[in-house]
């Protein structure tokens, strides 16, 4: 069998109660490493952000979780009531915040400006509204995006891809979807495509031209198996989408690192000023 027709689902299979397991810890650790012992998310009704909520259920008391939820006017109203759904199983308390004043106050004077931008002014506003809770909650913001999102630079810098804690960044969509059938999130977020929301019947898998189950095939071959573009070609993929998806991933390499700092004295913070993240907590 050619690797490109290899079951994505049986290739990138996980041992989910292990994976809980150390996301778990993680939060816990990273959280408490940091000085902090709350945490505050989004919560938009997909499967990732629900993830997110249900590990940090089991790593933190109820009582120091916030779940936010954050919709604009075009927003499906399924969305806000999976996140509900979430919420209430999980018993966690959630606050409802509408970006729509924040967001047509901002466009108000350019009425043509395109989904990307206002898309990408959603995506910040609501990190916005996330780190403001973080100051006023005295909490660490918890990260929901994956690692076919963040290889793929499929988000907004300092939007939706920002964060304290990721503890889903190195699951792929599809094991993602492994996680969330043991986790027992509801069956409407696992069944819907995936989609930002950003606008009236957009979907992840319609605005980046393929599906998941096929680039994370790729992607594990391509990132985590280090193959060649001549070895995945040879391998059943095809050139094109094997171009594609490699221009993605390095063209957005910038999301995924810290801001360069000029050089200009004996010890650069990034590069000879170096320190782990708890340094001095």
């Amino acid at each position: 069998m050619r690797i490109a027709d290899r079951p994505t689902e049986e290739l990138l299979r996980i041992s989910a109660p292990l994976a809980v397991d150390m996301m778990t810890r993680f939060l816990r650790e990273e959280v408490a490493k940091a000085g902090f012992s709350r945490v505050v998310f989004g919560l938009s009704g997909g499967i990732d952000s629900a993830v997110a909520a249900y590990l940090a259920a089991r790593a933190f008391p109820r009582d120091r979780i916030l779940a936010v939820m954050m919709p604009y006017r075009t927003s499906s109203p399924a969305s806000l009531a999976d996140a509900r759904s979430v919420a209430e199983d999980l018993g966690i308390p959630f606050e409802v915040v509408d970006i729509t004043p924040m967001i047509d106050a901002f466009f108000a004077g350019e009425p043509g400006a395109s989904a990307l931008r206002r898309g990408n002014k959603m995506a910040r506003e609501r990190m916005s509204i996330l780190y403001d809770r973080s100051a006023r909650e005295g909490a660490l913001v918890i990260g929901t995006s994956n690692k076919t999102e963040l290889l793929l630079g499929y988000g907004t810098q300092f939007g939706d891809l920002a964060s304290a804690v990721n503890p889903i960044g190195d699951l792929y969509k599809t094991q993602v979807r492994q996680v969330a059938r043991y986790l027992g999130v509801p069956r409407p977020i696992l069944d819907k495509p995936p989609s930002a929301d950003l606008w009236q019947d957009q979907t992840d898998e319609k605005e980046l031209g393929f599906t998941y189950e096929d680039v994370d095939r790729l992607l594990y071959f391509m990132i985590d198996e280090r193959y060649s573009r001549d070895a995945l070609i040879r391998g059943g993929f095809d050139a094109a989408f094997v171009d594609a998806v490699a221009r993605r991933v390095r063209i957005n390499q910038y999301k995924r690192r810290p801001p360069v700092i000029c050089k200009l004295s004996s010890r650069t913070i990034g590069v000879d000023f170096r320190y782990p993240r708890d340094w001095g907590v």
